[in-house]
């Protein structure tokens, strides 16, 4: 080792010595679209998980909902909850694998920025409003390559590794159904994706069982038997299963616990998520989402224009809406239709 070589370059020659032949090195990053000075301390997927993590947009994560909606209990899961759950599990699956965890730490922390007021309930109103589409992960990017500011500069000009992670990471289902599909172009980003399914798919069950929409006794009896009663014996088991399934940098999990893994999600999907407790508030979000979007547009105000004038009306409104949080949705939504009493 060099004695006048930086920490960075300190962290970067342990990268090389420790992680495994196909992981991520952070000195061989394919780089930022603006080149900057490397900094002496922090390796370059570091700084961007720093970054994110010192967004608002990442604080406003607090404030969004993950599947119940505008929920009042405190021990619901939210989208920083959320987030935090899955950079966890990633974060344990890269340590074993010998992958970077700063780069995994850095996709898990950004990859939800992107969602809107009411979880996908706003999306999906984004989505059939804007001529282009609305979806949370192309919209995450949008927001850390051109909507957050740092400093008195738009965007927080990531690495590419990290960009490609975050706009991948809904692709985490066709793994777990055993489609050999395109993920995300490091290992980092694949691991993402499945421990993104990993989190939702047991958090949400323990919150519909806290809902009373659903009981144990409810979900397939042959997965809960392999897979465990508890959500941490479920994760565990998942996150075990995917260790000992991935070789030699094909990640997958083991056949017996990838299939009861996709039979607890495909019940939530047939079960849960279209439940009439669920749909009847997401009718509502919807209603107040495509509202106050066409309100805006019709009356646009100072906040709901900024961004770059070259980006249509409907785009900019699109994004003062996406990065709303619900309490704030549902107080700009009372401001403009709830008359003065």
């Amino acid at each position: 080792m060099a004695s006048g070589s930086t920490v960075r370059e300190r962290l970067e020659e342990a990268e090389a010595r420790t992680l495994a032949p196909y992981a991520a090195r952070a000195a061989e990053t394919q780089g930022r679209e603006t080149p900057e000075e490397e900094h002496a301390y922090r390796t370059a997927f570091q700084r961007d998980r720093d970054r994110i993590l010192h967004t608002k947009a990442f604080r406003r994560l607090k404030r969004k909902t993950q599947v119940f909606l505008a929920a009042e209990d405190d021990h619901y899961r939210t989208r920083l909850t959320h987030t935090l759950e899955v950079s966890q599990i990633a974060r344990s699956i890269s340590r074993a694998l010998q992958l970077n965890e700063d780069l995994t730490e850095a996709i898990a922390l950004g990859h939800d920025l992107g969602h809107t007021p009411f979880g996908h309930a706003g999306e999906r109103v984004l989505d059939e409003e804007l001529e282009e589409g609305f979806h949370h992960a192309a919209h995450s990017v949008r927001i850390v390559e051109k909507l957050e500011e740092r400093g008195s500069q738009f965007g927080l000009n990531l690495t590419f590794e990290v960009r490609d992670g975050i706009a991948n990471h809904s692709r985490g289902k066709g793994i777990l159904l055993g489609r050999p599909e395109p993920t995300a172009a490091t290992r980092e980003g694949t691991v993402l994706a499945i421990a993104d399914a990993i989190a939702y798919i047991n958090h949400d069950i323990e919150d519909a069982i806290r809902a009373g929409v659903l009981q144990l006794s409810d979900l397939p009896k042959d997965a809960i038997d392999l897979l465990g009663e508890r959500s941490s014996q479920r994760i565990n088991r998942m996150v075990i299963a995917l260790i000992e399934g991935s070789q030699d940098g094909v990640i997958g999990m083991t056949q017996d616990v990838r299939e009861a893994t996709q039979e607890l999600r495909l019940y939530m999907y047939k079960n849960v998520y279209p439940c009439e407790e669920i749909d009847r508030e997401i009718r509502k979000a919807k209603k107040i989402v495509r509202e106050l979007y066409h309100h805006l547009l019709e009356h646009p105000t100072p906040e709901s224009q900024l961004g770059d004038p070259d980006d249509s009306l409907e785009r900019r409104t699109a994004d003062f809406v996406a990065g709303m949080t619900d309490n704030y949705t549902l107080q700009l939504y009372r401001k403009f239709f709830f008359p003065i009493v």
